[in-house]
């Protein structure tokens, strides 16, 4: 914690304990405080929130008094300590100030010194936001709400009147996080690197599904992390994908080892441009997830049981064989089906020649899967967005959400040092770990 945030956690603290008029944990004082709110709101039936709500007037309070402690320790003094004292700074009256927090507006009453020194903390001069302000703003934008929804919203329950252009300006903070986060340093070696794509609602001149992809990797460390997220025409190939595998390089990636999607076109080949030692792999859930659209419903037990032979066989002729199989019982009636297993055979198969322990970590895209739901809960409350920047913030805001409840798909890979050792052995000297 730098001086500056001791300062005012200790305003903040003095001021807490000066309201509760008690001793006591700041968390006592915190519970007794709260039991107070309640208790009087039942009995003025007035509300907690909200013009002339309860919370309001208890923050002023609060700020208020953090505001005179904050005087009193520039000063060296307390209010009617003698402070007409010759050669001692002294009070100056007070400056009126409206600031917006969380729970609405709060008119104060800045205290001054003749010297003009008083540099407050809690509430820092020009300042008309509190922080907490903003991150409200910035958590429901997050949500997919609109800047005008954002604006209705903080009025109805906070009774605070904003404008949609400074609901703008709070949420363009991200826009500046979100280049630095798109052009930080990457590793030098991915075990894994999955690739996906979403669709999102976008007007440009009429609104339009435009594809956004991500991408996860997995260090030599078994960390997981969101690489990056681009933005897509809907007619993307090699040359697209070369633009953005070299963006990577270009952040420190020197070599993947297995790089996992569902079968974007013009991938595979931009692939072996940049990192031409890389196992381009079709992501297997996807692919029976595109199987199951050419296959009638009360078919999907039997053909899944019959590709299980497939994608589960101990190596690439067993797979054929399997497939031969599938085809001669089921093509007549699927050739749809068989067509899409043949064209995506090529980057299919490297899976089967990886040892076991591996394959479970390339079978499927699911950490990407498990974010794109995210996405997308996100993106469907909002309808569509004004540009591709509106949309690139709320998901980038999303990947910053790290609630305790919420499925982070960054973090440690189960079971790492199990796969991690038979990845040494399948890849040799591409890899080097840490001591």
């Amino acid at each position: 914690m730098s001086e500056i945030e001791k300062r005012k956690a200790d305003a903040l603290e003095g001021a807490i304990v000066d309201h509760a008029g008690q001793g006591g944990s700041r968390g006592e004082l915190e519970v007794r405080i709260a039991n107070e709110l309640l208790e009087r709101a039942r009995a003025e039936g007035v509300s907690l929130v909200g013009r002339g709500g309860l919370l309001s007037g208890v923050t002023r309070q609060v700020l208020q008094a953090a505001l005179e402690a904050e005087m009193a320790e520039h000063l060296g003094y307390e209010r009617g300590e003698g402070g007409a004292r010759a050669g001692l700074n002294m009070r100056n009256g007070t400056s009126p100030k409206t600031v917006r927090t969380e729970v609405g507006d709060i008119e104060l009453k800045v205290p001054r010194d003749r010297e003009g020194s008083f540099e407050p903390l809690i509430v820092p001069k020009h300042a008309r936001r509190l922080a907490g302000f903003d991150e409200a703003v910035v958590s429901l934008y997050a949500k997919g709400l609109t800047t005008g929804e954002i604006q209705a919203h903080l009025e109805q329950v906070y009774d605070v009147e904003i404008s949609r252009s400074l609901v703008s300006r709070v949420t363009e903070k991200v826009s500046a996080e979100l280049e630095s986060w798109r052009s930080r340093p990457l590793d030098a070696v991915y075990a894994v690197l999955y690739i996906d794509c979403l669709y999102v609602k976008i007007r440009e001149g009429s609104v339009a599904n435009r594809p956004i992809y991500v991408a996860i990797g997995i260090n030599l460390e078994g960390d997981r992390d969101v690489l990056g997220l681009w933005a897509g025409t809907g007619g993307e190939g090699a040359k697209h994908w070369l633009t953005v595998l070299a963006e990577l390089r270009a952040r420190g990636v020197v070599d993947v080892l297995i790089l996992c999607c569902d079968g974007l076109k013009g991938l595979p080949e931009s692939v072996g441009e940049v990192w031409p030692l890389a196992t381009v792999q079709t992501c297997v859930v996807h692919l029976m997830r595109n199987t199951f659209k050419y296959t009638a419903r009360q078919h999907w037990s039997q053909v899944s049981k019959a590709l299980k032979n497939v994608y589960q066989a101990p190596g690439p002729e067993a797979a054929e064989e399997a497939f031969t199989e599938f085809e001669a019982d089921w093509g007549a009636r699927y050739p749809a089906v068989v067509r899409l297993w043949r064209s995506a055979w090529e980057e299919f198969t490297p899976f089967l020649s990886l040892p076991v322990d591996i394959r479970g970590l390339v079978y499927t895209t699911n950490a990407i899967e498990s974010l794109n739901a995210r996405f997308r809960q996100a993106t469907r409350r909002r309808g569509h967005f004004p540009d591709v920047d509106a949309a690139m913030k709320v998901l980038y805001l999303v990947l910053q959400d790290h609630r305790p409840n919420r499925t982070n798909v960054t973090g440690k890979t189960r079971g790492w040092k199990s796969v991690i050792n038979t990845l040494k052995l399948y890849y040799e000297d591409r890899i080097t770990l840490n001591n």
